[in-house]
């Protein structure tokens, strides 16, 4: 009983924004649906929402197609701001709920429990035009969640939020999710995918190039990462020129290393111990998700205009 995209293909003109697009989202799932800025992303949640209808394919909920679903069953954050800007945050909460059929008493009482859990109780009854992109942010995300969607849509959730609020919009993700509520978010943050999406589902250009849980399609990659420290020695640049290294980013501690397919991990060891350097860390990780995406969006299609597109993802599939 999942969310299942099937096939959907979309044309605008000239332009084909989806290529028979398919992936599958389990009730209760953190979904990750990753692409480029024009890649299909909105194109493809506006059709889950019967907002736009599909050239071909299909969407469906629990086996019933979503043109046959309430609205309430879905909720949606968009990435444009859609607040009314000289209406006061309480009232237009209260409104956009009362449009889902929610009782004026209990919309009230729930967006005074969420406006208190992201800590801006005091912007209850300010206008919008008034709020930090940040604050307006957090108020979409309360207004798309506040009539208890079964599935929530969200375009570029953490655009605007600082490290706080990113904190708090996260936890609120894990906690909808515990209660049996499907989330699907679009963003460019890979970390917070990796920390987040339990899977995941790639398009470019309209086309699904990988997906399924995200530990796989990290493995799948095939590319490990390098983990390694030397003492007195952070940057490590001399590692750049070494055999099989694509790139060389230092972290929190550590420097990461992505190399080619085939590259022996331990000829990096090697060199960084001929050096006479004492080695502090030496690990080996799967290709972590920003080195997967820039892999795949980054690199021009396969002669038969395809990137590994499987017929339809998710954690199901």
């Amino acid at each position: 009983m999942t969310l299942v995209i099937d096939r959907l293909s979309k044309r605008f003109g000239q332009v084909l924004a989806l290529d028979e697009v398919g992936f599958s989202v389990q009730p209760g799932e953190i979904f990750g649906f990753l692409g480029a800025n024009g890649a299909g992303k909105t194109t493809t949640m506006r059709i889950i929402l019967d907002i736009l209808r599909a050239d071909s394919g299909t969407v469906t909920w629990r086996g019933r197609p979503s043109t046959e679903l309430s609205r309430r069953t879905f909720g949606y954050l968009p990435e444009e701001r859609g607040l009314y800007p000289r209406m006061r945050i309480l009232d237009q909460l209260v409104f956009f709920a009362a449009l889902y059929g929610v009782a004026e008493a209990s919309a009230r009482r729930s967006a005074l429990e969420w406006l208190e859990r992201f800590r801006v109780t005091e912007l209850a009854g300010r206008r919008a035009d008034e709020l930090s992109k940040g604050n307006q942010q957090k108020i979409q995300f309360i207004a798309a969640i506040l009539h208890d969607p079964e599935v929530v849509l969200m375009d570029e959730p953490f655009t605007g939020l600082d490290p706080v609020n990113v904190a708090l919009l996260r936890a609120a993700f894990v906690e909808l999710a515990a209660a049996g509520r499907t989330l699907v978010f679009s963003t460019h943050q890979m970390e917070v995918v990796e920390s987040l999406a339990g899977a995941i589902a790639i398009i470019d250009h309209g086309r699904l190039v990988t997906g399924g849980p995200t530990r796989e399609v990290r493995r799948r990659a095939g590319r490990p990462v390098i983990r390694l420290a030397v003492e007195g020695d952070p940057e490590l640049a001399w590692a750049t020129s070494l055999p099989g290294v694509r790139s060389v980013r230092p972290r929190l501690g550590v420097t990461e290393l992505t190399i080619a397919a085939g590259t022996d991990p331990q000829s990096v060891l090697h060199a960084a111990l001929a050096r006479g350097a004492l080695v502090t860390c030496f690990e080996i990780a799967d290709a972590s998700l920003e080195d997967v995406f820039i892999e795949l969006v980054g690199r021009p299609p396969d002669a038969d205009g395809s990137i590994d597109r499987p017929a339809a993802v998710g954690s199901a599939a």
